[in-house]
């Protein structure tokens, strides 16, 4: 089955301009930080309403982490929760898939119903104490 797919949120015009050129290479903020910045499916609606509460346009990428070597690190954040960052590009390879993000009417995100049931169980496995927050075995 492979690893968890962690997520990205950017612009539908950054995704559209990405596919063309056929290599992601972030957003201005992850320009800014060095590393693409991704979550886990238990941390991307938390991520969503902290860095993009509001903002239309988006897309969700959904990534196979194994895909990403040691360009992958998984560095402590908000609360010292670790999130996973890549220092490199995003090979369009690794995506396991793209979602539109709407907003609903209270300038939150909808996200897809795969992702909100990902985040329910691994909220359960981290619950249970078979893994790390967010770092895989």
């Amino acid at each position: 089955m492979g690893a968890a797919p962690i997520y990205h949120i950017c612009g539908r015009e950054e995704w559209a301009a990405a596919q063309a050129a056929g290599r992601y290479s972030g957003s201005s903020q992850d320009a800014a930080d060095g590393f693409i910045h991704f979550s886990t499916a238990a941390q991307i609606e938390a991520s969503a309403a902290r860095h993009r509460r509001g903002q239309s346009g988006l897309v969700l990428l959904a990534v196979d982490p194994e895909t990403l070597g040691a360009a992958l690190k998984w560095e402590p954040s908000r609360r010292g929760e670790p999130f996973p960052h890549l220092y490199g590009e995003l090979p369009l390879a690794a995506l396991r898939g793209v979602w539109e993000l709407p907003l609903g009417s209270d300038s939150r995100h909808r996200f897809p119903a795969a992702v909100l049931e990902a985040a329910v169980l691994e909220a359960a496995v981290l619950e249970a104490g078979v893994l790390e927050a967010g770092v895989p075995e």
